[in-house]
């Protein structure tokens, strides 16, 4: 998928012994988004951004070694051993003396004419690293100004992590000029090495660049074009991280210390063998316990008390990438746990004060957003009609920010069908669920409507169910109303087979728990989304109800 990018410059830096001041230049194809501000927390915005360096750069993904220098140590080595073995032969010894030593001189005189190549060939590789480094640094940053805060997201390199920083308008001492809307920089990865020259002595000036989008004239310097060919997967991830952050999940809080326990024990423990998940033991009333995997070692969070309604004992995996939170632990003043389930995706979201971190981690490290978890299928499937969604949108669009609670009071509409719209807009990428605050924002991922029939489906499970509802293969045997609480239950026939799904369905039209008799489910059950029979089940049950 091809994105097409407009810079008038590249994002500058200007250093000085008592001022830094940092100018992005944003997009110029797409709507005027800028702002200028002075930051006043200088130390805590620098650990912030950091922390979001940090999730970009993250690739924990299986990489094998790399033998080719030990394989050419071991042939030079054999080639030694075989002239050992023939010096020792007496007979031979005088011939070779000479020759070995004429030998290793035009060795030397090899490996001196060929060490600027060698030179050259490592600055070359060097570069390569850099340049693939930089290529995600200028895929992944999409800022967005609102009216209350500016906040930046980016996806990790393996596309298991998700960052997300917002900061708020307290953050800066100053702000002159600002225009809402979302944006992609100008962002190289030498940007990284400025962020740690802010200091709390010397003044920051922040600005996304408004000059960006004046009319070029006459000798004036051209805008700089870039054309990026972004991978279907990248974007899918974004859809799926942002249904994901609206699906109902298991909450509570650690402290700072907590979190600082958790890296600690993964600093001094190197697992060599299986099981390696971190189990979340959950009890009402009593401090979360930790357990890691394989070695049994606790952690008891003894001033993090529980304060939900059941027990329960929830796994993860993928631990390590939690080391993307250490640097926020000094300047954090608590950070609350979303989990959704064992094997699911959570979300860790620090709390900065006037800034808020989230980190959204895959089931584990090689469960990539964009493959193998189709929460948007999980997400509010309220049917509402295409009037009603640009009503809500253009609602929402009026405050960039709002709760559905809000805007169904405002409109006049029901809370299913706000949340089923947003939903729709989410899981297309022009709004994003913050889980910070609870509430809804307008952020558009890209600056013309995403080809859908490409990104919402990453397999044919969806389209499947489709196909179920077509042929009339799909009946509700069970219908129980709990408070709100949807209980079905019912039969697909797919081919000479039937099968009996049966999911529960929330009063926000989400799938809280399913299960089926096919295949697909007793292997995964839902951590890579629901099968396409527990799908078909609910349309079916939309059908009808309408």
């Amino acid at each position: 998928m091809e994105f097409n990018y407009a810079y008038k410059n590249s994002t500058a830096v200007s250093d000085r012994g008592s001022s830094t001041q940092m100018s992005f230049s944003p997009d110029t194809k797409r709507p005027p988004t800028y702002f200028i501000g002075e930051l006043g927390k200088n130390v805590a915005f620098r650990e912030a951004i950091s922390a979001l360096h940090d999730v970009v750069v993250s690739d924990l993904r299986f990489k094998p070694k790399d033998r080719t220098e030990y394989k050419q140590w071991r042939a030079n080595q054999d080639q030694q051993d075989w002239q050992l073995i023939a010096a020792q032969r007496q007979d031979l010894a005088n011939k070779i003396q000479p020759l070995q030593a004429e030998l290793n001189q035009l060795n030397q005189n090899r490996y001196q004419r060929l060490s600027t190549f060698y030179k050259a060939r490592q600055q070359y590789y060097n570069y390569l690293y850099e340049k693939d480094r930089d290529a995600w640094f200028v895929l992944d940053p999409v800022i967005t100004v609102h009216p209350d805060e500016v906040f930046f997201e980016c996806f990790s390199q393996d596309e298991s992590s998700y960052g997300r920083l917002g900061a708020s308008y307290e953050v800066f001492k100053t702000i002159k000029e600002f225009a809402c809307g979302t944006t992609n920089i100008d962002y190289s990865a030498a940007l990284y090495n400025e962020f740690q020259k802010i200091r709390s002595y010397k003044t920051t000036q922040f600005e996304i660049d408004p000059s960006g989008f004046e009319v070029k004239t006459t000798h004036e310097a051209a805008f700089k074009e870039v054309k990026i060919d972004l991978p279907d997967s990248w974007v899918r991830g974004f859809l799926q991280v942002s249904s994901a952050m609206a699906l109902p999940a298991t909450t509570f809080d650690l402290q700072p210390m907590d979190i600082h326990n958790i890296c600690f024990v993964l600093r001094r423990h190197k697992e060599k063998t299986g099981p390696r998940g971190m189990r979340y033991h959950l009890k009402p009333g009593e401090p979360v316990r930790i357990v890691f995997e394989p070695w049994n070692i606790e952690v008891v969070c003894s001033r993090s008390p529980y304060q939900g309604s059941s027990e329960q004992v929830i796994r993860v995996w993928g631990r390590r990438r939690l080391h993307i939170l250490e640097r926020l632990i000094p300047i954090a003043n608590k950070f609350t746990i979303h989990l959704l389930g064992t094997g699911m995706p959570s979300f860790y979201v620090a709390d900065l004060g006037d800034m808020s971190f989230t980190l959204g981690l895959s089931g584990w490290t090689a469960n990539d957003w964009a493959q193998a978890g189709n929460f948007d299928l999980m997400a509010p499937r309220a049917d509402v009609d295409q009037w009603t969604q640009q009503l809500i949108f253009d609602a929402l669009r009026e405050n960039w920010v709002e709760s559905p609670h809000s805007l169904a009071q405002r409109l006049d509409l029901s809370p299913t069908a706000v949340l089923g719209a947003l939903g729709a807009y989410t899981q297309a990428g022009r709004a994003i669920y913050d889980l910070n605050k609870q509430v809804y924002r307008v952020r558009e991922l890209s600056r013309e409507p995403l080809p859908m029939e490409r990104l919402r489906f990453a397999n044919q499970r969806e389209e499947t169910a489709t196909r179920f509802l077509s042929n009339n293969a799909v009946q509700v045997t069970s219908v129980k109303d709990t408070q709100g609480t949807l209980q079905l239950q019912g039969n697909v026939r797919d081919k000479s087979k039937t099968y009996n799904p049966a999911l529960t369905i929330d009063p926000d039209e989400r799938i809280i728990a399913a299960e089926c008799t096919c295949n697909w489910y007793q292997q995964n059950k839902l951590y890579k989304g629901p099968c396409e029979h527990i799908l078909a089940l609910r349309m079916q049950h939309a059908r009808q109800s309408q």
